[in-house]
């Protein structure tokens, strides 16, 4: 396979870094706060709140666990971060040379690769978590995560229980969704050498009890389309939908609507990002769980999870290639 050539950037002969932007799950309350201390991320997130149609900044720093567990609060709330640690990366952000992003961090991905600018990810996120948290109140639905075991054997137990996989997530880890009763009954039916562990998220995502938000979520692509320009991707971008390199913006959007109801193949990505013999992989806020995926499934790709404004420099260090 020819792969496509990377964008012309001043980093080219350098470290090749990729910027990872987490999903769903990754929120915990206040995480938000140490952020707002910078320069202009308050005012910055006040916008991407009007954008969102959600009080980010009441949500990233006082609410509970269970609130921001809400769909359609989570999803701009991680977006926001992501792209507020992004660009408290200052000029040394210029020198990552691909972004992906897992399920939701998908929309963040797109305005690090300048396809839509920022406003317009978080107006497209904020439809997109009211829409799928609408689906998901419809029937009592979740998600666990199943480590371990032969994946032949894992993918026949969550079939036999009606469900769906929703999330590749390589290093042996497969997300399972579908009915709270198939749910219970896997893990009481786990697959030989595996782990069956709940997820704290709303509804079964990446599934066909999604299908209801798709329409939803094409509206907030056609208006994010309209909205102002779409841009070519000016960095490697990968896809979830089969962990191939997307080089066209409208292409890239289609996708979105399309990923709400299929699989993310984060263990494609992590492929694709193999084959491009990257050097470092900088998750953004709010980090941690890609980065111990990639401890699994890029074994000795040096990794920086950036939690709090005190990672950046770390982050700054990995994109300059001071840490060779």
């Amino acid at each position: 396979m020819v792969l496509p050539p990377i964008p012309e950037n001043p980093w080219q002969t350098g470290p090749v870094i990729v910027v990872a932007c987490p999903g769903q799950g990754s929120q915990t309350p206040g995480f938000l706060t140490p952020w707002l201390e910078l320069d202009g991320v308050r005012e910055r997130v006040q916008a991407f709140s009007d954008a969102a149609k959600v009080d980010l900044l009441a949500h990233g720093t006082e609410s509970d666990a269970d609130t921001i567990r809400d769909t359609s609060i989570a999803q701009p709330l991680i977006v926001a971060a992501s792209l507020i640690a992004w660009q408290a990366l200052g000029e040394a952000r210029g020198r990552a040379a691909g972004v992906a992003g897992h399920s939701v961090g998908e929309v963040a991905a797109l305005a690090i690769a300048d396809v839509i600018d920022g406003d317009r990810a978080l107006a497209l996120v904020g439809e997109r978590g009211r829409a799928m948290s609408s689906a998901a109140a419809e029937e009592a639905t979740g998600m666990s995560a199943i480590v371990g075991g032969v994946e032949e054997d894992v993918l026949q137990r969550i079939a036999a229980h009606d469900l769906q996989p929703a999330n590749f997530n390589g290093g042996g880890q497969i997300v399972a969704a579908g009915s709270l009763t198939g749910l219970a009954e896997l893990a009481e039916d786990a697959p030989r050498g595996a782990r069956v562990i709940p997820l704290q998220v709303a509804g079964a995502f990446h599934t066909r009890y999604m299908e209801h938000a798709r329409p939803v979520l094409q509206a907030a692509v056609d208006a994010a389309e309209v909205g102002g320009p779409v841009g070519t991707p000016d960095k490697l971008l990968w896809t979830n939908s089969d962990g191939s390199l997307v080089t066209d913006g409208m292409r890239a959007l289609e996708l979105i609507v399309h990923q709400v109801t299929s699989p993310v193949r984060w263990d494609l990505c992590m492929a694709g990002m193999i084959d491009r013999e990257i050097t470092g992989m900088i998750e953004l806020t709010p980090a941690g769980a890609l980065t111990g995926l990639a401890k699994r499934g890029m074994r000795g790709v040096p990794t920086v999870a950036v939690k709090t404004p005190d990672d950046l420099e770390a982050a700054v260090a990995l994109l300059n290639g001071e840490n060779e």
